[in-house]
């Protein structure tokens, strides 16, 4: 302990690797986002001609499909993080997101090139769902271990800050060529523009994250003698700390995608608002949602972790449904604005810390791994499918069905938030 402190890194640096690191999570979020962003625009270039329901459902599927390759990327750079350090994974990362943007940006509509068009397509998202994937775990713990032990939900919190900000980005550019573009431009070609933008700050934030400083817990690893990160070492010594990231996150990542990424379809295909107007009101919400992520987070260095997870399964599970069922009746924006946050005020108990909760949670040596992995897994099997599944339910006849899935799955989490320690009194993260 007192050799880690002797070589702590001062507030400066800390707070550059931090800006470092979040700079580079905002981009690669910005590129996952913009597809679901855009999908009103694209989908019936990639698929066949049919109602607007039926083509959000493939592109709903698609967007699902990247979630498979989550897990994947979560296991082998999970792994590379921890053997070869954050920062590495960290532009790995990156350089696989630019890829799947730029095919998106290039591959010819289902009019030209068939059944190729939606192939590539999927091939696209799975190379950034590997991405995003190996982003959670290595930005999470890099962002968790250079924070301060005093500040840490403070500084983690920035990861979903930069994880909002990629969505928020992903809209304004969305609100500004709905703004300079004719809606035949933005239909016919304008939607690829973001895709071309994303490549591009790829490129960028891949030389940024190669001059990043590594952690200290890293360094500790490596002079140390710990064993190998692994998938049967995660599994065989801290089956608990698994489970617990992966039912911790099912209800949180269900309903932060049920009030965020769904949201906006939601307003226009259930409640009746205009694209530019349910554009408005998400941008706005997630604005102040984003601003409260660092509030919360400084709160759980002060308060402890449990409070705030417990805040939000309680009130998610007593409110989801109303706003759910107000919101499919109004048709004021103002009203519809409110609700939303309201919703998105809940779920901040769990997203400001989140991160740092996981990472908290597992030694140095399979941290990365430890977050990645079973996050990911929860995040593939709720939070992907939460959109396909809406859209399922709605198809089907019985919306409301989706509101009680919601609810039932955040109930599940705050079982798990009432038993489990407070990870900011019982922390694994040894290093000041």
């Amino acid at each position: 302990m007192k050799k880690a402190d002797a070589h702590a890194p001062d507030r400066g640096k800390r707070l550059k690797s931090i800006i470092g690191g979040s700079t580079g999570n905002l981009v690669e979020w910005f590129d996952w986002y913009v597809y679901a962003a855009f999908a009103l625009y694209f989908a019936p270039h990639f698929f066949p001609a049919g109602d607007q329901t039926a083509q959000l459902l493939n592109s709903a599927a698609v967007f699902a499909v990247g979630f498979v390759m989550r897990p994947v990327g979560a296991w082998i750079m999970g792994l590379y993080a921890d053997r070869h350090g954050r920062k590495s994974g960290l532009a790995l990362s990156v350089t696989l997101m630019c890829a799947g943007s730029l095919i998106i940006a290039l591959t010819p509509d289902y009019q030209t090139i068939g059944v190729a068009a939606p192939v590539l397509l999927v091939i696209a998202r799975l190379m950034q769902g590997l991405s995003v994937g190996g982003e959670y775990g290595a930005s999470a713990t890099y962002l968790s271990e250079m924070a301060g032990k005093d500040r840490r939900g403070f500084f983690s919190s920035f990861q979903y800050v930069t994880l909002i900000s990629g969505q928020l980005l992903a809209i304004a550019v969305l609100l500004i060529l709905q703004n300079v573009m004719t809606t035949e431009a933005l239909n016919a070609w304008g939607w690829r523009i973001p895709f071309f933008v994303g490549a591009g700050l790829a490129v960028v934030v891949f030389w940024l994250r190669r001059g990043l400083a590594e952690t200290e817990s890293f360094k500790n690893v490596k002079a140390g003698d710990k064993p190998k990160s692994g998938f049967w070492q995660l599994l065989t010594k801290h089956p608990k700390e698994t489970a617990i990231v992966m039912l911790l996150t099912a209800g949180g990542t269900l309903a932060f995608y049920a009030y965020s990424i769904y949201m906006q379809k939601f307003l226009v295909n259930t409640s009746g608002f205009s694209r530019e107007t349910a554009s408005e009101i998400n941008a706005v919400t997630l604005f102040v949602f984003m601003l409260l992520q660092p509030i919360a987070g400084g709160l759980s260095d002060k308060i402890g972790r449990k409070p705030l997870m417990i805040t939000f399964g309680v009130l998610g599970v007593l409110f989801t449904y109303p706003i759910f069922s107000a919101l499919e009746h109004t048709k004021d924006p103002l009203t519809a604005g409110l609700l939303v946050m309201a919703a998105l005020v809940i779920v901040t108990g769990y997203t400001s810390i989140n991160a740092v909760v996981k990472a908290e949670l597992f030694p140095a040596h399979i941290r990365a791994l430890g977050v990645a992995l079973p996050y990911a897994l929860a995040n593939t099997l709720f939070g992907g499918t939460a959109e396909f599944v809406a859209l399922q339910f709605k198809s089907s006849g019985w919306e409301q069905g989706f509101y009680w899935y919601v609810t039932a799955m955040i109930a599940i989490s705050l079982v798990v938030y009432l038993f489990m320690r407070d990870t900011s009194k019982q922390s694994e993260i040894l290093e000041d």
